[in-house]
């Protein structure tokens, strides 16, 4: 059966990886050791002690032929001392984060870019040693396959790392959050769709918000329309849009020139009804919007 354009697909059963859901009534952890129904325990290799009992427990192997227990807990915030500060967010390219305060701006990392020549040589050696069909792959073919796996996890840890480090220190340092809503899918039909992947922002967005959420600090949801063409300091909206090459955003009535994405920052707390007095002094404009925990 042909596949029709826009249908999802789905994986065959052979070319998925193991992965086992087990409720409270099918496991107990006893002795450090994981017990499931049927007779199987594990020794597990701890990352940290579980705050509280489990409620679930997934067991899964990933691409590298190793073995995860993920668990279910319900976490109880932990709240932090108030502050006092604010904080707007601008996502971009350059820059993964450009925010209103100089101190946590998050430069694009660029370890993608990094590991691109390793990944394209062992990738190269994959399809060198491609076996054809009906016949078995051969031992070298495995070996650029772990190699190849190995890589693209190292750099998918080194991406969340640096996103959950920069987004406890914004929550520990702002009570309240404005972020650009912005959505990843819109670059990756651009030409800067690589750029845009390797800057990991929706993997960032969601540390931050889980963050937030876990230290009880307030998250506003900005729609990100317009934030390049409103001007921070007056709000007025300009007449043309600014393109992408052109980094300085000029107003045209008050005259105030800034770099294009730190007023896209500010816009977002004036947009999100912050009092951004304290930020370079900016007056809050209009109405405020909607938030989003």
């Amino acid at each position: 059966m042909r596949q029709r354009a826009g249908m999802p697909r789905h994986k065959r059963k052979r070319d998925t990886r193991p992965s086992l859901n087990y409720t409270i009534r099918g496991f107990r952890l006893k002795h450090g050791r994981l017990h499931l129904a049927g007779g199987v325990a594990l020794t597990v290799v701890w990352s940290r002690e579980l705050p509280a009992a489990p409620s679930n427990v997934r067991v899964y192997q990933d691409a590298l032929g190793h073995w995860y227990a993920s668990f279910v807990v319900a976490a109880e915030a932990q709240p932090l001392p108030a502050t006092g500060a604010v904080l707007g967010i601008d996502w971009g390219v350059k820059e993964t984060a450009t925010t209103t305060s100089n101190a946590h701006d998050l430069p694009h990392p660029e370890y993608g870019r990094k590991a691109a020549q390793r990944l394209a040589r062992y990738q190269r050696m994959m399809a060198r040693r491609k076996p054809l069909k009906g016949q078995v792959a051969s031992k070298g073919y495995w070996e650029a396959s772990r190699q190849t796996a190995k890589l693209h996890k190292k750099t998918a840890r080194q991406r969340q790392d640096t996103a959950r480090k920069w987004a406890k220190r914004v929550v520990a340092d702002h009570d309240a959050i404005a972020v650009e809503d912005f959505k990843p899918k819109f670059l990756a039909r651009s030409t800067m769709a690589r750029k845009a992947a390797d800057a990991a922002i929706g993997a960032t967005k969601a540390a931050l918000n889980e963050m937030a959420r876990k230290h009880g600090r307030i998250v506003y949801l900005v729609d990100p329309k317009h934030t390049t063409m409103d001007c921070a300091a007056c709000g007025v909206r300009t007449k043309h849009r600014l393109p992408l090459s052109e980094r300085t955003s000029t107003c045209t009535t008050c005259g105030v020139a800034s770099p294009r994405d730190k007023n896209s920052a500010r816009v977002m707390l004036i947009r999100a009804g912050l009092n951004p007095a304290g930020v370079e002094g900016v007056r809050p404009l209009g109405p405020p919007a909607p938030a989003a925990a």
